[in-house]
């Protein structure tokens, strides 16, 4: 159900309902960025939780939680923040300022009481008038989702909020003159995917399932108007047997969906053999997690993804291999790029022209078998059949680096955005950056004495400086 606030008789009643939950619009500038530690609790082998540490700008199943604007040459992004020796979760605004270098004091948009949580995270969007949309994410039917809205264009100076609804895993994207697609999943039966529309963002039409097979989790990207959707299923409803690969698109704002052939499909999808089925990883015995979708120089989608043998954590389950499906036109394509330690060591993937590139914790990290590592980037100059890795980001850090995120329309100086923290134990987390060259990373000031501040490089070509904390 969406409930419109803004403009509503019944606002303030509304309001009054969700503000006790600690759900609202706070506005509260912090003194500084901070990433939210978290642990999932779920040990399944010695080599400590499923996952855990530094997850401000998890899942990859929030997208996107950063865009460029050209128009105000800035970046804004959003990420799940938290206090100084906090665990409360702060949904959090901001932007980097490429005229000035400078990032202001981060926003609080909604304060997340009694949350520690992640999967509460949120994803961005921008409209045609510049508005900064914030998407925050519930969970199940437990706790709702919110959107808001910037009170001024290209600021995230203050938000107001527009709706409330159950969505959980936001995925928005704007078309200019068609309105707002939106992506979500609810708890239906098991983690099952949805889809609405709007033209104005304060009226929305309502949920409708695109896929059901048991459950799903789903990374999606907007070209044109050609919308690509790729998920994978949960066989018994259990998250811990993720496999399969389906990919969907939509060129008219979901009332049509194809394969990627241009076969029709009836939604919601229900059963596991169906035509959008990529490929049957569960009769391979493999596991698949989805980082990243993007479109090659033609237009044809290209799915970023960890494929791994089990859920339990450690090295009896490697070699964890990152991989690209690559719609050619005609056919799919499959090429491994490199292994990594762990299933939810996450990166992005970005078309450049003819050569490809790939950002994430692919190398072991100072706390290893844990969640992230240290950050590295792979290009490739044939389509994805081929890989080198063309620069190691980070090295010696004191934690392992995790969930790097893709921009939208990422702007050259601002490329890549991600969090540490300790795989295994409560520590503090910090936000980075780093640039197309990859030959630098900035940390985003942990402590703001003013309303402004210059990001610090803390790495040069992977190595550390001397005076990172």
């Amino acid at each position: 159900m969406v409930v419109p606030l803004a403009g509503c008789a019944l606002a303030g009643a509304l309001l009054a309902c969700i503000l006790p939950l600690g759900q609202g619009t706070s506005n509260e500038k912090d003194d500084g960025y901070r990433g939210i530690w978290f642990t999932l609790g779920q040990y399944q082998s010695e080599f400590g939780d499923k996952y855990s540490g530094g997850l401000g700008t998890y899942t990859a199943n929030h997208v996107p939680i950063a865009v460029y604007s050209a128009r105000a040459h800035k970046t804004f992004f959003v990420w799940g923040g938290a206090k100084k020796g906090t665990r409360h979760l702060l949904i959090m605004a901001s932007y980097y300022d490429h005229r000035r270098g400078v990032v202001p004091r981060p926003t609080i948009v909604c304060p997340k009481l009694g949350v520690n949580d992640p999967h509460d995270n949120a994803a961005i969007c921008l409209d045609d008038r510049g508005y900064v949309w914030v998407f925050v994410s519930g969970r199940g039917r437990t706790r709702p989702g919110f959107k808001y809205r910037s009170t001024q264009p290209y600021s995230t100076e203050a938000f107001e909020l527009v709706s409330t609804e159950e969505m959980t895993y936001p995925q928005p994207s704007f078309a200019p003159g068609r309105g707002f697609f939106h992506l979500f999943t609810k708890y239906t039966k098991g983690r099952e995917l949805y889809w609405q529309t709007s033209a104005d963002g304060r009226t929305w039409s309502e949920g409708r399932k695109l896929a059901g097979i048991e459950g799903h989790y789903q990374v999606s990207c907007r070209r044109g108007n050609t919308i690509v959707s790729a998920f994978m299923r949960h066989p018994g409803g259990s998250v811990d047997k993720r496999t399969d690969l389906y990919v969907v698109r939509t060129d008219d704002l979901g009332d049509t969906w194809t394969t990627l052939d241009g076969r029709p499909l009836t939604v919601p999808l229900s059963t596991a053999d169906n035509p959008a089925r990529v490929r049957a990883y569960s009769e391979e015995g493999r596991l698949v997690y989805i980082n990243d979708v993007n479109f090659d120089a033609r237009g044809n989608p290209i799915v970023l993804y960890v494929v791994s043998k089990g859920s339990e954590p450690g090295p009896k389950n490697g070699p964890r291999l990152w991989t690209i499906a690559h719609w050619t036109g005609r056919t799919w394509s499959f090429h491994d790029i490199t292994t990594c330690t762990h299933n939810y060591d996450m990166g992005s993937l970005y078309i450049e022209g003819r050569s490809w590139r790939v950002i994430g914790p692919t190398e072991p990290g100072p706390q290893e078998h844990g969640t992230g590592g240290e950050m590295a980037a792979w290009t490739s100059r044939d389509e994805g059949k081929t890989w080198q890795k063309a620069a190691d980001l980070t090295s010696g850090s004191p934690y392992n680096h995790s969930y790097a995120r893709r921009p939208l329309n990422a702007h050259p100086a601002f490329y890549a955005l991600w969090a540490d923290g300790h795989a295994f134990e409560e520590s503090p987390s910090r936000l980075y950056f780093t640039n197309r060259a990859c030959d630098a990373v900035w940390m985003l000031p942990e402590k703001m004495d003013g309303e402004f501040a210059r990001p610090q490089k803390v790495f040069q070509k992977g190595r550390a400086r001397k005076d990172l904390p």
